[in-house]
């Protein structure tokens, strides 16, 4: 493929923006090469500036369920549009918005609209310690909730070390408060909390993880979380900004039947643009602002487009069950063919998947962790993503990132995925 024209404004971007571009994934760093610029995206399908056409499995990191330019989407934008694009003022498409949300996600009684996922965990993470009066969190080795200081830690060594900063500006204070433990390791967790008994505020998780590739719940992993939780009196949060309304109508909370005290939204609630929410339990949110101390509070919360689009989504998503039968069996179909191609090429892999969201590893291990995930070949991964992207598959350019797929993903399609993938393989197999 000639990707001249993306090579030029990747060159002409990099003298403008840091690194070329506006989200560090986009840099295509992990895997080799130079970012592809995207012109236009229909369906199933990105084009870039160079005319080239790709099937797209990333889906804008996981919004487009329907994929991309929907049709009932774009008519609730274009009647929206000619009233305005922001007010700073309310809406009743927000009271819709919510009240979809709420019915959608029974864990959540009410819920504050924001901008984006980083702005509903950074919010969630201020509330519940607002409300317990506790400053310390716990999170996970892996687990991305956006680019808050709360965030960016990681582990020292041993399970209950404080956390130091893993990204500059992120200051020592801050890393001091925030707490890791490794995913999927209850008994870690509960030496954390009964180390630092009565200061834990919250513990928030990917129910399903997305950001270290996909790796999914252990048995009983969820469940420790909640009655560890309910019994210490620590909030529990789960980050459902990948999850909500993908792997079920309720999200990964639907699925796994847990019950999480607090949740964070984004994504598909936007219909493709950007926006985010948090909510939970009445008590809980009563502490926000202005009903109660807790401030939060954002110009743009409820912008009138995004909550067009949302409302349009939710609203399809919330009577046609089916949609998520339909993603569920065409990612069996995906994965199962993987798998035996591999089988067949007799390489070392690992594949997670979760409905309609899966990630493979080049590696022999069971992935259960971020250190599990670390295991997996990124050399042999980078050359896979590129051999896949020539010939016209659109994958996640990083090996610590989930696929996602969309409703107009066919059969076909699905065939051409795979017989893209065997050849990509037994390219590989070749290098090997």
């Amino acid at each position: 493929m000639n990707h001249t024209a993306s090579q030029n404004l990747f060159q002409r971007a990099q003298k403008i923006i840091p690194g070329g571009v506006n989200s560090p994934v986009r840099a295509f760093k992990a895997v080799g090469g130079n970012p592809i610029f995207i012109k236009s995206a229909k369906g199933a399908y990105l084009y870039d500036v160079d005319g080239n056409q790709y099937l797209d499995f990333i889906n804008s990191w996981g919004p487009m369920i329907l994929g991309h330019s929907c049709e009932m989407i774009q008519d609730a934008i274009k009647e929206a549009l000619p009233h305005s694009f922001s007010y700073g003022a309310p809406t009743e498409r927000e009271i819709e918005m919510a009240e979809l949300i709420i019915s959608m996600v029974p864990s959540i009684e009410k819920v504050r609209l924001v901008n984006s996922g980083t702005e509903a965990t950074m919010s969630a993470i201020r509330v519940a310690r607002g409300y317990t009066g506790r400053d310390k969190i716990i999170k996970f080795e892996g687990c991305y909730h956006g680019h808050g200081d709360s965030f960016l830690i990681s582990a020292g060594s041993g399970a209950i070390t404080l956390g130091v900063p893993d990204s500059p500006g992120v200051t020592k204070g801050v890393a001091q408060d925030t707490l890791t433990a490794p995913y999927n390791n209850l008994a870690a967790v509960e030496n954390i909390v009964n180390a630092n008994e009565g200061q834990i505020a919250a513990i928030i998780v990917e129910p399903v993880a997305g950001n270290m590739g996909l790796v999914t719940p252990a048995p009983g992993f969820l469940e420790g979380l909640r009655e560890l939780c309910t019994r210490s009196g620590i909030i529990l949060i789960f980050d459902e900004v990948m999850t909500g309304f993908r792997l079920a109508k309720g999200g990964a909370q639907e699925l796994y039947g847990i019950t999480p005290d607090m949740t964070t939204l984004g994504k598909i609630i936007g219909g493709g643009l950007p926006v985010g929410a948090y909510g939970g339990k009445k008590e809980i949110m009563d502490v926000v602002a202005p009903a109660g101390p807790v401030y939060q509070a954002g110009t743009l919360s409820g912008n009138p487009i995004a909550m067009a689009a949302g409302v349009i989504m939710l609203k399809f998503l919330s009577k046609h069950d089916e949609v998520y039968n339909y993603l569920h069996n065409i990612s069996d179909k995906l994965v199962t063919g993987m798998r035996d191609n591999m089988q067949t090429l007799g390489m070392n892999f690992t594949i997670n998947q979760v409905g309609s969201m899966f990630s493979l590893f080049f590696t022999r291990q069971e992935v259960k962790d971020f250190e599990s995930a670390k295991t997996s070949n990124l050399d042999l991964f980078g050359r896979y993503f590129n051999s896949m992207l020539n010939r016209g598959i659109y994958l996640a350019p990083s090996q610590f990132e989930s696929l996602f797929l969309s409703t107009v993903i066919t059969d076909e399609l699905a065939d051409q995925y795979l017989e893209a993938n065997l050849a990509s393989l037994r390219e590989l197999k070749n290098y090997l």
